[in-house]
């Protein structure tokens, strides 16, 4: 098990909890909004918004957290993540934000305490880049978009 440690940021509401996992099964860990002075934020149909969650991380070097949206969300509310899966790197130390966008055809209510992403800690290989003038060929070549049909 690796363990990513975490510190509350000034203010934030502490009887939220730490991210949990709902099931025994779950890859991600729930993370819920934590306004200042508890309150919410209306999301527009095409609006976005960095929704704060009251968090800092220290994320085990080597390591990274992965935020990912919530599938309830995005199929009852269209609202998802604006840049999923978002990347929480080792290194940074600020304040954990939750861009949300509304991508259904109504306003949604993103009330404090309400859950609005899953973290998933996820290990990292970095690699080494070569440049070369040509690439192996593959079956497959440079077809993409589609290229390998659609079943």
């Amino acid at each position: 098990m690796v363990t990513v440690t975490l510190c509350w940021d000034e203010g934030a509401d502490r009887d939220l909890g730490l991210p949990a996992y709902a099931s025994s099964g779950a890859a991600g860990a729930d993370l819920r909004a934590n306004f200042p002075g508890r309150s919410a934020i209306v999301l527009a149909p095409g609006a976005r918004a960095l929704v704060p969650t009251g968090l800092r991380l220290a994320i085990p070097d080597g390591y990274e957290v992965q935020l990912r949206p919530r599938s309830g969300l995005a199929l009852r509310h269209g609202v998802t993540l604006a840049n999923a899966p978002g990347t929480i790197d080792s290194d940074y130390r600020g304040p954990l934000g939750v861009i949300l966008i509304n991508l259904g055809d109504a306003p949604f209510e993103v009330m404090h305490g309400a859950r609005i992403a899953q973290m998933v800690v996820a290990p990292v290989v970095r690699s080494g880049f070569a440049l070369t003038d040509t690439l192996e060929d593959t079956a497959r070549g440079a077809g993409g978009f589609g290229s390998t049909g659609v079943r």
